[in-house]
């Protein structure tokens, strides 16, 4: 893979960083999970055709510029997923708590 099209790749993880973005402030989390695996199979693709020799400056700059953007929407993804992800945790928790304390209680109870 040339620089040409390695960059190409990263513009298109740039371009689904922000569609991830989009869907999470919107709570489309069902969106938001499809996007996230195809940006993982972008990333696998650099992954397995990241070229070792030296990039060009300009594009070497470009890449750069891209990966910092792909940086800042995964921090802000993460600020509005997290705290999702950290109630959601809770409440199987809770629900898990209340169905093992009927499990244990409910029975014995006289009605």
């Amino acid at each position: 893979m040339n620089s040409i099209e390695l960059i190409s790749i990263y513009e298109k993880v740039d371009q689904l960083t922000v569609n991830m973005l989009t869907a999470a402030q919107s709570g489309d989390w069902d969106l938001l999970g499809q996007l996230e695996r195809d940006c993982s199979g972008q990333v696998s693709i650099l992954k397995n055709n990241e070229i070792q020799s030296e990039m060009p400056v300009d594009l070497k700059t470009k890449k750069i510029s891209i990966i910092k953007n792909i940086l800042a929407n995964d921090k802000a993804i993460r600020e509005i997923t997290e705290p999702w992800m950290q109630e959601l945790s809770n409440l199987m928790k809770n629900s898990h708590t209340t169905r093992k304390l009927s499990q244990s209680y409910g029975a014995n109870q006289v009605g």
